[in-house]
């Protein structure tokens, strides 16, 4: 597997935001999602319409139940994930079991390697000339996690790493760079 880099620059997650919204709100979607949890790619493309919604409304957490060690895990959906599921759901007569990244030639959801293309066209669209690929969703999300603050053991948990090193590595942050540490109550 090659390594792949996390988008770093807000401005380029924006574009590839309305890159990805010209194709497709399924796809954004999946960037979206991806970006914003941490959640692998095989489980995004296995995930259901009621995973992400009750019936009415988007679901603030979905739960993921870990293959290996039977622990579900809960990942929020902030609300720039809700307001595309908002808007992505009523596009299509869904029901409860249907997979949310359906295919557009069967039920199943889109393959690995569609999601790849996906993700590396737009990429290449919006003038990314590092090496982008799936992983690129996840790394984003640990990358811009960190740098807002969030404790690395929680990223490396959240991403089932077994060391901070492993962790760091993984998203390309030099491990001497010390962050200030901002506590902030505010109360």
């Amino acid at each position: 597997m090659e390594y792949v880099n996390p988008i770093r620059d807000l401005e380029t997650i924006r574009a590839m935001k309305e890159e990805l919204r010209k194709h497709s709100v399924r796809d954004l979607l999946l960037f979206v999602l991806g970006i914003n949890t941490g959640i692998s790619l095989i489980d995004l493309l296995h995930l259901t319409v009621e995973d992400v919604c009750d019936g009415q409304n988007p679901k603030q957490f979905l739960y993921i139940k870990d293959e290996r060690t039977g622990e579900e895990r809960a990942h929020y959906l902030n609300s720039n994930i809700r307001e595309i599921l908002k808007e992505y759901l009523p596009m299509m007569d869904w029901n409860p079991g249907d997979y949310l990244f359906k295919s557009k030639k069967d039920c199943r959801p889109i393959t690995r390697q569609q999601a790849y293309r996906i993700i590396n066209h737009s990429a290449r669209e919006v003038g990314i000339s590092e090496k982008i690929g799936t992983h690129t969703l996840r790394k984003t999300f640990g990358y811009h996690a960190y740098y807002k603050g969030v404790a690395i053991s929680i990223i490396k948990s959240i991403l089932h790493h077994h060391s901070t090193a492993e962790t760091l590595k993984y998203l390309g942050i030099d491990k001497n760079e010390r962050l200030p540490i901002k506590v902030d109550v505010n109360l």
